[in-house]
């Protein structure tokens, strides 16, 4: 199980009364809906309710809400940037790496405690492999390529960057800040959020 943690904290470092069919953010042509995010977090939330989390550190508020739209984002960027490299996750991959995760954590009886140590929703499982599997990929590509192993995190975040400046990434103020050059979500300022929440 920590061997499982440790895989998606790394990714998450490269990489969360208003309606809920508006945008929660758009990855050029692709919008990330509101619905979905917040379908990400209604499910994790219920999740929680099912388990012991007295001795796990959870996102909730505003927090939990930029995690999940981080999540849906990098995922995009990472698929984008996969295929500009010619790199392809499949389904029998995804559903391998599944498995052995599922193996790790020790057995399905134990996913649904990992998936909410994890933040992760049940149904983005697969989505959270598929980026982690292109997030491997292109590392394996740049260490090919020369990439010195203590670079290839920092190289794969510049890579990142630049994918999301040339598509193209806004965010709705209700979920934080882009910042385009950590290709990241920040949290908005507090006094200008709670008064103006945007997407109503």
């Amino acid at each position: 199980m920590k061997k499982f943690l440790a895989i998606i904290a790394a990714t998450a470092l490269l990489l969360t009364g208003c309606s809920q069919v508006g945008a929660a953010a758009t990855v050029g042509d692709t919008k990330i809906t509101q619905a979905t995010v917040q379908g990400s977090i209604d499910s994790i939330l219920a999740e929680r309710a099912k388990v012991d989390t007295t001795q796990m550190q959870l996102e909730t508020g505003e927090s939990l809400n930029r995690s999940q739209l981080r999540f849906h984002l990098l995922s995009k960027l990472l698929r984008a940037l996969g295929e500009e490299l010619k790199i392809e996750v499949t389904k029998a991959e995804i559903d391998t790496r599944r498995a052995s995760i599922i193996e790790q954590v020790g057995g399905t009886t134990s996913l649904p405690n990992a998936l909410v140590s994890a933040g992760i929703a049940p149904a983005d499982l697969d989505v959270y492999i598929e980026a982690i599997s292109f997030s491997d990929k292109i590392s394996q590509a740049l260490i090919a390529a020369g990439v010195t192993q203590d670079q290839v995190g920092p190289e794969l975040q510049k890579l990142v960057v630049a994918k999301s400046k040339e598509l193209g990434v806004t965010v709705n103020p209700r979920y934080g800040k882009w910042n385009p050059e950590t290709a990241d979500i920040q949290a908005a300022d507090s006094a200008s959020s709670a008064v103006t929440p945007s997407g109503n």
